[in-house]
């Protein structure tokens, strides 16, 4: 199996395709690179496909410190350094698409463009988002964690999300392989997001969004195309939270798209 040393953890990653430009997948919270299979598939022919499992989630090691988004973002920094990947085209969804942000803020010069799916740009944005973290505040959701029963929990983290229902059980069952040492620091990582320089992103950016997606997602996605010069927004028809698997055609064929204009305009 394919371990690398990133700082303080192995991490573990998958390569596949052999030629043409870096997409680098980000999974999100409690999930694995095995999210990402539809798009595997569907870009490996042509591109140079990195997936990975973020720190503390399945096969990667986790440790010690306080999770933040900027520690992702650290590791991921350093993955690319060590398999020499240069300029990518970082894709990230949810938590995933939080960790991007952080590297194209933190490590710009070392990206070629971004896409981020059904994701958030501060743990509080807008008046909803207010409420809602004062009626779950972290310790509250981490008490949560440390009272139920995995499997009560993992079906409660989910409930309010709307997807298809093969992909929620899907996930459910990705969750309960994160013990839940791993996923109170992931919590704290969530909750510790907030609003990032977004305007000193460059590159072309692809923001996706399920329509059937929370409703209080909707002003994030609209807030990654105000800051961000050069993005634009993409609405996956039938897809909720999860759009590359809820609707992996429409979503594999739109960021195809995008990567053949980037190619096109680099040239």
């Amino acid at each position: 199996m394919p371990f690398i040393q990133t700082g303080n953890i192995q991490t573990y990653y998958e390569h596949h395709g052999e030629s043409g430009p870096s997409l680098v997948f980000i999974h999100g919270a409690g999930a694995s690179h095995d999210m990402w299979k539809p798009q595997v598939e569907y870009f490996s022919k042509n591109y140079n496909v990195l997936i990975y499992d973020i720190r503390g989630h399945q096969q990667s090691e986790g440790s010690d410190d306080p999770y933040t988004c900027e520690l992702f973002a650290d590791d991921l920094h350093m993955l690319l350094d060590r398999l020499g990947i240069q300029e990518p085209v970082v894709i990230g969804l949810s938590l995933g698409g939080m960790i991007a942000q952080e590297y194209a803020v933190k490590y710009n010069s070392n990206l070629k463009g971004l896409v981020l799916a059904d994701t958030a740009v501060a743990v509080a944005l807008t008046i909803s988002d207010k409420l809602t973290k004062a009626m779950f505040p972290s310790w509250m959701v981490k008490w949560m964690i440390r009272r139920m029963s995995d499997e009560r929990y993992a079906n409660w983290s989910f409930k309010y999300f709307k997807m298809n229902e093969d992909v929620r059980e899907y996930l459910i069952e990705e969750q309960l392989k994160l013990g839940k040492k791993e996923l109170l620091k992931v919590t704290d990582a969530i909750y510790s997001f907030k609003l990032l320089p977004l305007e000193t992103i460059e590159v072309p950016t692809l923001v996706f969004l399920g329509e059937n997606e929370r409703k209080a997602v909707f002003p994030h996605a609209e807030k990654l195309v105000e800051l961000i010069r050069d993005s634009r927004k993409v609405i996956v028809p039938g897809a909720g939270h999860v759009s590359n698997l809820e609707n992996p055609e429409f979503f594999n064929r739109e960021l195809d798209d995008f990567m053949k204009d980037l190619m096109v305009s680099t040239v």
